[in-house]
């Protein structure tokens, strides 16, 4: 159950990396790539924001057993 925590934390540093990117794309003048990847970063926060909160109900839950 480990993996649960790391996979969260691996969604985020993607986040960082792409909005890093996104940004760079936007400074050089190709908004249509840095909007797509301000897209692919809002999709990485929700799916670490979903993840963590997914893996806080499995601890609660085993917890209860």
């Amino acid at each position: 159950m480990k993996y649960l925590k790391f996979t969260q934390y691996a969604y985020l540093i993607a986040a960082i990396l792409v909005a890093i990117e996104s940004f760079n794309q936007y400074k050089g003048g190709n908004t249509n790539q840095a909007i797509l990847m301000g897209l692919f970063t809002l999709a990485a926060l929700f799916m670490f924001f979903f993840r963590r909160n997914f893996a806080n109900k499995f601890q609660e839950r085993n917890n209860k057993h």
